[in-house]
């Protein structure tokens, strides 16, 4: 969706009258012939967008973000690719307001796990036979989500992924909105690596095992608050994106 960045640029800036964000969809290529379609279409896939009084609203701009829904993701693969290879563990954790507020985890079935993607996640043929399949799963997912932010641990990995699987099911792209929490840890956090592993050992925490989903995403929510003990004074998610983007970097420089 090639005018997603240009319409979420303006809607940050304020809100939009019905029909100039119809107009901006409208000059360009889209998936659909039909706006009012395309529309749905980015409602359905998590673009957090609201009408009232026909004016368009981004919801992570003018939502305070003590009432703003995190919805933290980590996922386990037998590939780095979506299209060589799947999903075959999720997690997810929704946060709210230092709260978490709900919970999703699935195991995936597959046909092939690889000895070396055993033995870094410990996960087997055995633990995964039973489970749903993988549109199953990226379906009960895609509802869990929501519109709320996509946030991950490096979360250009995760993000594509999913929203890869769910091209491939003609589900189209993923319309979230995103937060890497490495990014914020930067802004955030005084160290000179980023991993979760070496933040996981730097912020004393002691959740499950590494390279598994929700252990891990259960760990970025710990980070996550972390993060926000030490941020500025912001009052809405895009404002944290941003901040997460900015030039206040903490990184510890290894001489």
């Amino acid at each position: 969706m090639k005018y997603l960045d240009k319409l979420t640029t303006r809607l940050i800036k304020s809100p939009l009258k019905i029909k100039t964000f119809r107009s901006i969809i409208g000059n360009f290529d889209t998936f659909f012939n039909d706006i009012d379609l395309e529309i749905e279409l980015l409602i359905s896939n998590g673009y957090p967008i609201e009408f009232k009084n026909d004016i368009v609203y981004l919801k992570t701009a003018t939502t305070p973000i003590e009432k703003q829904t995190f919805c933290i993701v980590d996922i386990e693969t037998t590939s780095s690719k979506a299209s060589v290879g799947q999903i075959i563990e999720i997690g997810a954790i929704k946060y709210r307001d230092g709260e978490i507020i709900d919970t999703y985890k699935s195991f995936v079935n597959t046909y092939a796990i690889s000895q070396y993607i055993e033995q870094l996640t410990g996960i087997t043929i055995d633990m995964v036979q039973d489970a749903p399949l993988l549109r199953e799963v990226i379906e009960e997912f895609k509802i869990f989500l929501g519109d709320d932010v996509f946030v991950a641990h490096a979360i250009s990995f995760d993000y594509k992924f999913i929203s890869d699987t769910m091209e491939q099911f003609d589900l189209g792209k993923l319309c979230n909105r995103k937060l890497c929490t490495i990014d914020l840890a930067k802004r955030t956090i005084a160290n000179d690596k980023y991993g979760l592993k070496y933040l996981k050992e730097l912020l004393n925490i002691e959740i499950g095992n590494h390279h598994r989903a929700y252990d891990d995403a259960y760990s970025t929510s710990i980070i996550l608050q972390n993060c926000f003990n030490s941020i500025p004074n912001i009052k809405t998610a895009e404002e944290l994106i941003a901040y997460s983007k900015s030039d206040n970097l903490k990184v510890i420089k290894q001489i």
